[in-house]
Order: C-alpha cells, then sequence, then structure tokens
C-alpha cells in the first residue's frame, strides 16, 4: 500500500525529489523514459548541495528539454510505502511539487526517449498510484 500527504511546508534537509507538472501552450508535457514505455511528470532526485528549486529546474530542462519556463511551487508531498525509491513498506520520502508553463524546448540528450505533448492526461502512468494524486492537488490548490 502506498500513502501520498500533501503539506504547505516542511524542513529543507527532508526534500529529496522535485516533481514538475508542466504544461505548453496549455497542454500537458509528459515524458517517457527509454527504459520504460510508460509516462511520467518530469522531476528526480536532488544532488548534494542543490536546493528543491534548482534540481526541479535542472530535472525540468533534463527531461523535457525546456529551456524558457516560469516555475511555481505547489505544496510538499510524500510517499509512504514501498516504491523503487522506498525500499520498505515503512519509508517515507517527501518532494516538492512544482507547476510550471514551458516556452520553448532545445533537444534531449538524456535518458528520456520521447516527451509527450497532450490535450489530455495519460492513461499509463510510470507511477500510477502517486502522480494521478499529485495532479489531483495541483487541481484542488488551483494550479491547473
Amino acid at each position: 500500500m502506498i500513502e501520498v500527504n500533501f503539506y504547505d511546508e516542511i524542513a529543507d534537509d527532508l526534500l529529496k525529489f522535485a516533481v514538475i507538472i508542466s504544461k505548453t501552450e496549455g497542454r500537458w508535457v509528459f515524458c517517457r523514459h527509454r527504459e520504460r514505455s510508460t509516462y511520467e511528470v518530469p522531476g528526480g532526485h536532488r544532488e548534494p548541495g542543490e536546493t528543491v528549486l534548482d534540481a526541479a529546474k535542472r530535472e525540468l530542462q533534463e527531461e523535457t528539454g525546456a529551456v524558457e519556463f516560469e516555475i511555481k511551487p505547489i505544496c510538499v508531498y510524500s510517499v509512504t510505502g514501498k516504491t523503487k525509491v522506498n525500499k520498505t513498506d515503512a519509508d517515507t520520502s517527501y518532494g516538492m511539487l512544482y507547476y510550471a508553463d514551458i516556452f520553448s524546448f532545445e533537444e534531449l540528450h538524456s535518458e528520456i526517449e520521447e516527451i509527450l505533448i497532450t490535450d489530455s492526461l495519460v492513461e499509463n502512468w510510470t507511477y500510477p498510484l502517486i502522480q494521478p494524486k499529485l495532479l489531483e492537488e495541483a487541481k484542488r490548490r488551483g494550479f491547473i
């Protein structure tokens, strides 16, 4: 069982991830890793010494090719339960959820195989128990 919770803030040192719900010209932006057939919201791990905002900007650029964009924090989220990141059922990881409007892209040179720009949400999520909940919370908070 996986549990996803949302917070307005948390201690910065607990934030290990940044996830960025993204749109361009009013359309959703999703990415597909070259080792998977599923789609996900751009995001990833925070590097040592990196702010979570800088991690979000870096991941957005690496995973979508975004060059010009406006990014805003939505909220903190946590995931409790066994995932690829959490090794046991009791583990909890924390991340910062962002929203970005992307204005221009460059060619990708990363582990991402494909960028999908679409009018509708995807159905084949990489993390189906987590990512739809992140979008629901962003909508509830008025970001999408």
